[in-house]
């Protein structure tokens, strides 16, 4: 997703020179080629976050367009306060990426796992949230952010990211989810890096008879409430599946939106519980930890329709 991430960038800044990029101190073997081809357009600004910020906040005033790259962690919680007042209370143009969604960085332990970031970011007003599937997704939304008005983050994992799409041609647009896959009675909604384990889990359902839905919802602010409420209309249950907090990410946002749209759905989530990692290890030996992984998830649902 990081190369997905930076070659899009490029092919853009080579037809707009309003186009600049900043990072704190990372992306080392991937951002150089955008150093070396338009070294007037990027900044690093070392391990200064807040003060990353503010020089973003300064270029979009002057009207450049700015992407601000970093490990999630640090693009996002460490310089709050600035994305807050900066950024938001100005609606600026800039668009935040972070690398290393959930546990991508699991081997490096809690500090640098991302759990919480959806939830922090959507809160802020003016924020879009975008969590892109798969390196297709990425592309498309990095295209599709240059037409945002306002400040957005833009969640990535790291490399070598599954897709779930045949091809590129894909109908992306921000706020708008992706039926991934038609179905009825069941539907996994997912978002970020957990879209394949959706679609996986969706695969063992359907060995098992059922015939289930998947949604890739890429944008979680603003969440697609049209492509929610017509999946309500034909499946009884919703699960969510992310790489993130139970609290405050995507299954926050779609409890949210069945309870304000009364939708006649039952609904349940999987993601991280309210801790931390109590141990360091990969991403895949996290996910099983936290039952993420699609066998787990396929046993909950079956236990779930079972009662339906």
């Amino acid at each position: 997703m990081r190369q997905a991430f930076i070659n899009t960038l490029m092919d853009l800044a080579d037809r707009d020179d309003s186009i600049y990029l900043l990072t704190g101190d990372a992306g080392f073997t991937i951002l150089e080629r955008f150093r070396d081809r338009y070294p007037g357009r990027y900044y690093n600004v070392g391990i200064a976050e807040a003060a990353m910020i503010g020089l973003a906040a300064g270029l979009a005033m002057s009207g450049k367009t700015v992407y601000v790259y970093s490990i999630v962690p640090f693009v996002t919680m460490r310089c709050f306060e600035q994305v807050r007042v900066d950024l938001c209370y100005q609606k600026l143009p800039v668009k935040l990426i972070g690398v290393g969604q959930g546990v991508t960085y699991g081997t490096a332990g809690a500090t640098h796992h991302a759990i919480e970031d959806i939830a922090v970011m959507r809160v802020l007003p003016n924020m879009t949230v975008i969590c892109p599937g798969g390196p297709i997704e990425t592309k498309k939304a990095v295209a599709a952010s240059m037409d945002l008005e306002g400040p957005c983050y833009i969640r990535l994992g790291k490399s070598g990211e599954p897709t779930v799409y045949p091809d590129e041609n894909i109908p992306f647009a921000i706020g708008r989810g992706i039926r991934v896959r038609e179905g009825e009675g069941v539907a996994l909604v997912a978002t970020s890096n957990m879209v394949p384990t959706a679609a996986e889990a969706a695969g063992l359902l359907e060995k098992e008879g059922w015939n289930p839905e998947v949604i890739s919802m890429h944008t979680v602010k603003p969440i697609d409430r049209e492509l929610l409420a017509a999946t309500a209309a034909r499946c009884s249950l919703i699960a969510t599946v992310e790489e993130h907090s139970l609290i405050g990410g995507l299954g926050s946002a779609v409890a949210e939106v069945i309870l304000a749209d009364r939708l006649p759905v039952r609904l349940i989530t999987f993601g991280i519980p309210d801790t931390y990692a109590p141990v360091a290890g990969s991403q895949e030996y996290l996910r099983e930890l936290f039952g993420l992984l699609p066998e787990q998830v396929l046993s909950v649902i079956r236990e779930e329709l079972k009662d339906s």
